[in-house]
């Protein structure tokens, strides 16, 4: 390993790109830790004590900047909607999907089109934000004056890391947005820690980090399970030469969809409290009782969110997935999977197998998602500093840099991380 890392610094270029990326991100968890003006932050840290499931998952993905409303509050959340709405946009709007398959100059357009939405959506969150945490503004510009500065820190903020994550996939290793998402994650790992030891029974600290370890191994099978459809190609001749006549595979990875569909269904299951938190702090009635059902912590709400996240997950793999465009990709190039005609048998055989694999992905998602929650039901324990969706983010991040760094290695005749 330590040989691995010298020949990884001996590649000039690879070297200025991991040092670039390394100060990126510094400068990420520097401005996670600037205080936000006009914020009491004490008061803000009492009101988010008691946060909700969707509010945790903001502040892991901020790296605690949310819960302290400090400069990069929003982090990156916004850049990361919006890349999901255009997603399913050109999938939907047959322009958009023209724009795609146009090759560089499309994907720029593209970029440009998540970039605008990226501040209508910073501007909608932040003014949601500034407006529901009113009452904690310290400054006397008064009220509204106070929630137009306070969005333009957050937008701004916002569209900083979004820039910062740009220049690292440019210049850096690996996808720069990803990276950002997962130093946000690990800086909560000190917390973590110290909340695990913290219960004074050395038992429970036990369980606690060896069910943390299995679910971490458990993500890395997740990640990198995949079912091989074998395909072979024809031969065929072009003038003098004879193309063709070999064997690959198609891969379909076991978990299409990623942490998507957890990140949805925790969304939706905590909106009704996010729009009762505008009106009032303490729900009473029938509406107190509802959202105690919905809380993750009830048992219906769990099961509620083990439903979600098995939905969103074929939900989402049917929308990228598309097996007929595999199967007239094969048919134009002369490839067939033994035993199935080309055509319309290939596609729905691609279909029914992707079915099958899609189902295990969502169970296993369902699996890492609920664990967390298992913990606190049967030991009575607090909301754990990491959940299951913010390990995945930064297991499958980090999985993806090292194959990059390997990629970047093997190409210049060096060993990497993967093949010792």
């Amino acid at each position: 390993m330590l040989q691995t890392i010298r020949n990884i610094f001996k590649i000039e270029d690879l070297r200025k790109r991991i040092i670039y990326t390394l100060l990126m991100l510094a400068l990420v968890r520097l401005g996670a830790l600037i205080p936000s003006p006009l914020m009491n932050a004490e008061v803000v840290k009492t009101y988010f004590a008691s946060a909700n499931s969707v509010m945790q998952l903001f502040d892991i993905m901020s790296g605690n900047a949310f819960s302290q409303m400090n400069l990069f509050a929003m982090g990156i959340t916004p850049y990361i909607n919006s890349s999901i709405i255009i997603s399913l946009l050109t999938v939907a709007i047959p322009k958009l999907q023209e724009l795609q398959e146009e090759g560089e100059s499309g994907r720029k357009k593209i970029t440009q089109y998540t970039r605008y939405l990226t501040i209508v959506l910073a501007l909608i969150q932040s003014f949601g934000i500034s407006f529901g945490l009113r009452s904690v503004f310290t400054s006397e510009l008064g009220v509204a004056w106070s929630i137009i500065v306070s969005m333009a820190v957050f937008t701004a903020g916002s569209m900083f890391t979004m820039w910062i994550g740009e220049t690292i996939t440019e210049n850096g290793i690996g996808n720069g947005i990803s990276l950002i998402i997962m130093v946000n994650v690990l800086s909560r790992v000190p917390a973590l820690i110290s909340q695990i030891t913290g219960y004074g029974k050395w038992w429970l600290t036990v369980i606690i980090t060896v069910v943390l370890l299995f679910m971490c191994a458990f993500i890395v099978v997740l990640e990198l399970a995949e079912r091989r459809v074998p395909i072979q190609y024809a031969k065929r001749m072009q003038g003098r030469k004879v193309y063709g006549g070999n064997s690959t595979f198609i891969p379909i990875r076991v978990n299409m969809a990623g942490v998507i569909p957890i990140i949805f269904a925790v969304s939706i299951m905590s909106m009704p409290s996010i729009i009762t938190g505008f009106i009032t702090s303490n729900p009473t009635g029938w509406w107190g009782a509802a959202l105690k059902w919905l809380n993750t912590g009830h048992p219906f709400g769990a099961c509620l969110y083990l439903v979600l996240i098995i939905f969103f997950t074929y939900f989402y793999a049917s929308i990228t997935y598309n097996p007929r465009e595999i199967a007239d990709n094969l048919k134009k190039n002369g490839g067939f999977i033994p035993g199935i005609r080309p055509g319309a048998p290939t596609s729905d055989y691609l279909k029914k197998t992707s079915k099958y694999v899609i189902t295990i992905g969502a169970v296993m998602l369902a699996i890492i998602a609920i664990f967390p929650i298992l913990l606190q039901f049967i030991f009575g324990i607090d909301n754990l500093s990491i959940s299951g969706s913010s390990l995945m983010i930064a297991i499958g991040v980090a999985l993806e840099t090292v194959k990059q760094i390997e990629s970047q290695m093997v190409m210049r005749h060096y060993k990497g991380f993967l093949s010792e």
